[in-house]
């Protein structure tokens, strides 16, 4: 706990500029890092070790509060999948996980990777819990550079299913369920054209299409 009341004070004496952050929310279809099973709630005191073990070498050790993360040479965009700043909302890509730690990606440049000790089971959310919690609630981004199927609306989760109607440039897109790597979504176009069908959310071999609206 002092060693934590240290580096608050620490990061609050620090230059605002330094240390606030925007949110970090995915923009473009990335294929890099898509073998990956969800999120994990980050803790204010991140840190991460070698191996599963409380034994195991120490490799980093992050404190972050809101938008301020120490120490300071650690970039919000490297360490966080999703950062909200004005919900203290920060999720770490998960790459594995046992039943009392998760391996999660703490540089997204380099793909560096940590073990956390789990203090919370409730922090652990897979891709399809994720969906269907913040999707649910926020609706779903296109993602920039998605391959033109993305857009497809289908009667059902088939690749060979009829195709309804195409997304253009969707107004909002609200998500009623997730089936697998499909959402049933309900979308407001610029046409102003309601339409209703089943959208790829990620490929088969995770590549995702949309993300949650998180703001």
């Amino acid at each position: 706990m002092k060693k934590f009341l240290l580096i608050l004070a620490l990061m609050l004496l620090m230059p605002v500029n330094a240390l606030c952050a925007d949110n970090v929310v995915p923009q473009y279809v990335s294929i890099e890092q898509t073998n990956t099973l969800g999120l994990y709630q980050a803790p204010s005191e991140i840190v991460l070790y070698k191996e599963p073990s409380e034994t195991s070498n120490i490799v980093h050790s992050i404190s972050w509060l809101g938008g301020k993360i120490f120490p300071e040479s650690v970039k919000a965009q490297d360490l966080f999948a999703v950062l909200i700043p004005s919900k203290n909302l920060g999720l770490l890509t998960v790459t594995d996980e046992t039943e009392d730690w998760v391996q999660v990606i703490y540089n997204n440049s380099t793909g560096a990777k940590g073990w956390i000790k789990k203090d919370d089971p409730y922090r652990f959310m897979s891709w399809i819990m994720f969906y269907n919690m913040y999707g649910k609630k926020y609706g779903l981004n296109l993602l920039k550079e998605a391959p033109a199927e993305a857009k497809d609306l289908h009667t059902s989760t088939e690749d060979k299913s009829q195709i309804v109607a195409t997304i253009n440039m969707p107004q909002k897109i609200n998500v009623t369920a997730i089936r697998g790597n499909w959402a049933l979504v309900s979308v407001f176009d610029i046409d102003r054209t309601p339409k209703t069908g089943y959208v790829r959310w990620r490929s088969d071999n995770g590549v995702k299409y949309y993300f949650p609206a998180i703001k």
